[in-house]
């Protein structure tokens, strides 16, 4: 993965290095940002975080779903939420009359704990309030941003490393205590800062759902066609094998079917 000075250097120094120096800065304009800056479009908006422009190889030879492994050069700047979006993010769009439906939360709490239950509808519906509410181009990660971000200069089949472990992801063989979701944030991020990509929840993506990636965008846009009523998820979560939290793993759901598990992060173009 070809990276910035900046981010090898995090990678190098360690992720939770990360988390303790970047600050968190009010909103601006987006063309004085640089990558790793944190920031708001809001006080109450999700926080986001620059990823560098950067090329990787993206997929696995693992599953045929993961094939062919491919080159995908992301040319510019992007915004990701640093962090799932939550409960309190999404009771906040019900509240305001952005959002129709308020997801249970199967006992585990609400909060800061991932918004879950909620269908791909059910994630643009979020988006289109947010975007109203601040005037920026807010979207669903790509397929290929959100393998990209995940990775952060990593090659192994998990950021940290090649094997699950323990203490660095909720799932169902991560240790700890399993079967439910934590507060996002549980664990350290990874080198661009990112919480929660692997495990937790498992997100939705704006891509439409391919069976493989031969004739896959090479550019980090979006998969616009293929199976459009099924679109993809990536990261894995709390319910979810070890397999499943790859950085490289991807599986689909109906668009318009909500998913105890399911959940998602927001994106946005810088201008």
């Amino acid at each position: 993965m070809d990276l910035p000075g900046w981010a090898a250097a995090a990678i190098v120094a360690g992720a939770a290095t990360f988390s303790q120096t970047a600050p968190t800065l009010a909103a601006g304009a987006d063309a004085t940002r640089l990558p790793g800056e944190l920031f708001r479009d809001c006080p109450d908006c999700v926080e986001l975080v620059i990823v560098p422009a950067g090329e990787f190889d993206m997929g696995s030879t693992m599953k045929a779903t993961e094939q062919p492994v491919h080159h995908v050069a992301i040319r510019k700047d992007f915004a990701i939420g640093r962090r799932l979006v939550t409960f309190a993010d999404w009771d906040r769009c019900v509240a305001e009359g952005g959002c129709k439906f308020s997801p249970p939360d199967q006992g585990f709490g609400r909060g800061d704990r991932p918004v879950t239950d909620v269908s791909w509808d059910d994630a643009k519906e979020f988006i289109a309030w947010l975007s109203k509410t601040t005037g920026k181009p807010y979207r669903l990660p790509t397929e290929a941003e959100f393998e990209y971000a995940a990775r952060a200069g990593s090659t192994t089949p998990y950021w940290w490393g090649k094997d699950i472990g323990t203490n660095h992801a909720q799932c169902a063989e991560c240790g700890g205590e399993s079967g439910r979701s934590l507060p996002v944030g549980s664990f350290r991020p990874n080198a661009f800062g990112l919480f929660d990509t692997a495990g937790n929840a498992a997100e939705w993506m704006e891509d439409c759902w391919n069976p493989s990636y031969r004739g896959a965008p090479n550019d980090g846009s979006a998969w616009t066609n293929g199976d459009c009523s099924l679109r993809v998820l990536r990261g894995g979560s709390f319910g979810d094998k070890a397999i499943a939290l790859r950085s490289s793993a991807r599986f689909r759901y109906d668009e318009d079917v909500r998913y105890y598990a399911n959940g998602f992060r927001v994106a946005r173009d810088l201008n």
